[in-house]
């Protein structure tokens, strides 16, 4: 049996608003408590971000949903084509911040195009790791022939859970406990990391007559879920080191303790995220024959720039070299925006002029919610 190559033909990203620098951000999130935060000035320092985006206005009033974000990223695909909307097939969304729990993520995006036609959706779940099963999906439904062209996205629309509003019932209750009327710093944390936007790819089983193409030459994952417990984790709480759903709480507790909100636990991120993403690394290498010295653009996805020389002394460690000439990475300019990021940094790189055919691409996404990592090798056509 046969299979088709796959390519990646045209890439478009959408963010919503102006990018906000570090010193506005609590004009769009607001002031828990009415105080500036004791953790963001320590978070963005490691973090290295210097702007982001908010699917908010000043003072915190929503002006996009996730599934309106990622539609306008789909367009952009299009804007040279009009007509290219009728020739969509399937569409596949990761996202870990859908607008709603039902319908799907991919549906409601769906439904914002009207003028497409009745498709194939499907809306992988995750945290960053979303936006590549996605991407995945769509590839194994143009390699196996089922469709011609397919569209895959990312995005996120995190804002929404980390605005001051989501934690006051919580910081409430500890005033009136006379405690220290701070949310803990695993929720604190995210609110200086993440951003929104979405981005999109459109997937075709014959590559562009004029310019460049990206063949996608393989993908893989793996999860160590097996051996590691929950890291970052929404709509739960941790008790005893078990995740405790938000099904399991009453409404009042579900207010009080902010289960709604994104936590992670610091510490064991920071143990576990670079060694495991390593050893994954090694063994599909391994697996597809590939020496990374080959290697020409490597797009490493990071929640921080505080793991950046971690995963460089990493890869030199299990004899896997990547020198930082070939790196590439946007953070410091969009935030942290989760499952969109890569497709965020892999847009960029597709229209920078730089790529020459034959050049090798890298992508590399960790999700730290219980540690699953993706990875894919891309060729210049």
């Amino acid at each position: 049996m046969s299979f088709n190559e796959v390519y990646i033909v045209n890439t478009a990203h959408f963010f919503p608003n102006d990018p906000v620098s570090n010193d506005e951000m609590e004009e769009y999130l607001g002031y828990i408590n009415n105080k500036p935060s004791k953790s963001k000035r320590i978070v963005l320092r490691n973090n290295g971000i210097k702007r982001r985006f908010y699917a908010l206005s000043k003072g915190g009033k929503p002006t996009h949903t996730n599934a309106q974000i990622t539609a306008e990223a789909i367009r952009l695909l299009f804007k040279d084509d009009p007509g290219g909307l009728k020739h969509l097939e399937l569409l596949s969304c990761g996202t870990s911040s859908p607008d709603q729990i039902m319908p799907s993520h991919a549906c409601m995006v769906h439904g914002w195009l009207p003028d497409s036609n009745a498709v194939e959706v499907v809306s992988p779940s995750g945290v960053c790791c979303a936006g590549m099963h996605a991407y995945k999906y769509a590839f194994m439904s143009v390699k196996l022939g089922n469709v011609h062209k397919a569209i895959a996205t990312g995005s996120e629309r995190f804002s929404a859970s980390i605005r001051s509003d989501v934690f006051e019932d919580e910081v409430q209750k500890l005033i009136d406990l006379e405690e220290n009327p701070y949310i803990s710093f695993d929720k604190d944390f995210l609110r200086w990391m993440l951003s929104d936007g979405a981005c999109a790819f459109h997937m075709s089983d014959t590559p562009n007559k004029d310019g460049i193409s990206l063949r996608i030459d393989w993908v893989d994952g793996v999860s160590y879920a097996n051996e590691m417990d929950p890291c970052m984790y929404a709509g739960s709480e941790k008790e005893a080191g078990k995740l405790k759903g938000y099904l399991d709480y009453t409404p009042d507790e579900l207010m009080q303790k902010s289960v709604l909100s994104i936590k992670q636990d610091v510490k064991l991120l920071s143990e576990n995220i670079v060694p495991l993403g390593g050893r994954g690394l090694k063994d599909v290498c391994e697996k597809h024959g590939f020496n990374v010295e080959d290697v020409d653009h490597f797009l490493p996805h990071m929640s921080s720039e505080f793991f950046k020389q971690k995963i460089y002394d990493r890869l030199n460690e299990i004899g896997m070299h990547i020198p930082w000439e070939k790196w590439r990475t946007c953070l410091s300019e969009i935030g942290n925006v989760g499952a969109g990021y890569i497709y965020l940094a892999l847009d960029q790189l597709f229209h920078s002029g730089d790529l020459q055919k034959g050049q090798k691409i890298l992508l590399l996404v960790p999700e730290s919610s219980r540690f699953s990592y993706m990875y894919s090798l891309l060729t210049v056509v």
